[in-house]
């Protein structure tokens, strides 16, 4: 943490004066939007079985995700915004640590295990929420910038790594090379 960050946090953390419509809608973010994400996943996997590996793809970088995450925190605790008398924290929250950002971590570790697998307009909206999942974190005093944006490189790259593990092209059969062979 340093200067620049505290600075977009207080430019971007909800202060006393804001009304309460948007600290509610921010509430709504950050509270549900992740997994609807990952029901409309499911809804889309029971109604295109063709699509059923983007869900599972999404849910083991979701995992994934989570379990590193908790033991980097574990390990590398990084005190909240509120437990350094920083902004306004909106909603109540545990000590526990802060970097990465769990909710922006698991966000984009779905949203771009998506976008590797498709290349339309859903997967264009599951970044841009969670995008706003990760704003919520810090509007609502949960999370510095550098904690969410932290999140989504590693959920990214927890994703991409998960694609490359699972969806692998196998290279042909040592026959098949031998008879292309001149």
């Amino acid at each position: 943490m340093n200067l620049v960050d505290t600075s977009l946090f207080a430019l971007i953390n909800a202060g006393a004066g804001t009304p309460m419509w948007r600290i509610q809608i921010a509430t709504l973010i950050t509270n549900y939007l992740p997994a609807a994400m990952v029901l409309m996943l499911a809804v889309l996997a029971l109604f295109k079985p063709e699509q059923r590996r983007v869900l599972w793809a999404a849910l083991i970088s979701l995992l994934a995700a989570w379990a590193m995450v908790s033991l980097f925190r574990y390990w590398v605790p990084m005190p909240r915004p509120a437990a350094l008398e920083l902004g306004h924290q909106w909603l109540k929250h545990g000590l526990r640590g802060s970097f990465p950002s769990m909710h922006s971590t698991g966000s984009f570790a779905v949203a771009v295990s998506l976008c590797l697998q498709r290349r339309d307009r859903w997967a264009l909206l599951f970044v841009l929420a969670a995008c706003a999942v990760a704003w919520s974190r810090v509007y609502l005093g949960l999370h510095f910038p550098s904690d969410v944006v932290a999140g989504a490189l590693f959920g990214s790259l927890v994703a991409f790594c998960v694609q490359r593990l699972l969806f692998k092209r196998r290279p042909p059969s040592g026959d098949a090379q031998q008879q292309a062979l001149p």
